[in-house]
Parts: C-alpha cells; sequence; structure tokens
C-alpha cells in the first residue's frame, strides 16, 4: 500500500506540468516563464533521482524520471521559443 500511495502521489505530482506544457507547445510562448526556476527544479529533480537509485525506491525514480523529462522539454521550449 505504501508503494501504491507513493506513485499514485507521483503521477499527480509529476503530470502538474503537462498543462505548462502543452500550452507552450501550442502558443509557442514562454516569455513569462522563469529559466532560472526550471533550471534549479531540473537540479532538485535529478538529486530526487539520484536519491531514488542509491534507495531503491520506485515511486521516487519513476516520478522524478518523468518529471525530468517534461521539464527539461520546458526548458528547451523556453530556449528555443526565446
Amino acid at each position: 500500500m505504501i508503494i501504491l500511495l507513493g506513485i499514485v502521489a507521483g503521477i499527480i505530482t509529476t503530470s502538474s506540468f503537462i498543462p505548462q506544457l502543452v500550452k507552450s507547445w501550442r502558443t509557442r510562448h514562454t516569455k513569462d516563464l522563469s529559466l532560472p526556476m526550471y533550471l534549479t527544479l531540473d537540479l532538485g529533480i535529478i538529486l530526487w533521482f539520484l536519491y531514488g537509485i542509491l534507495t531503491n525506491d520506485l515511486p521516487v525514480l519513476l516520478a522524478n524520471g518523468v518529471a525530468f523529462i517534461l521539464s527539461t522539454t520546458i526548458i528547451i521550449l523556453k530556449i528555443r521559443y526565446k
């Protein structure tokens, strides 16, 4: 049950990136997004991912692996649509 709770929590928090990603992709407007915030967030996500590896914590690994992909995609769009 604890692992299931972690997976559900990871799905909910990680999916929060999707609306911003879709909006940025569709409008090609990223002026109001903070690049330093997303870079800092990506660093934190990488550290959480490493923590998940070291503790063999599947929910942490999954959530942060996907979050890194989504957040990094937003960073790429921010740079590309500058």
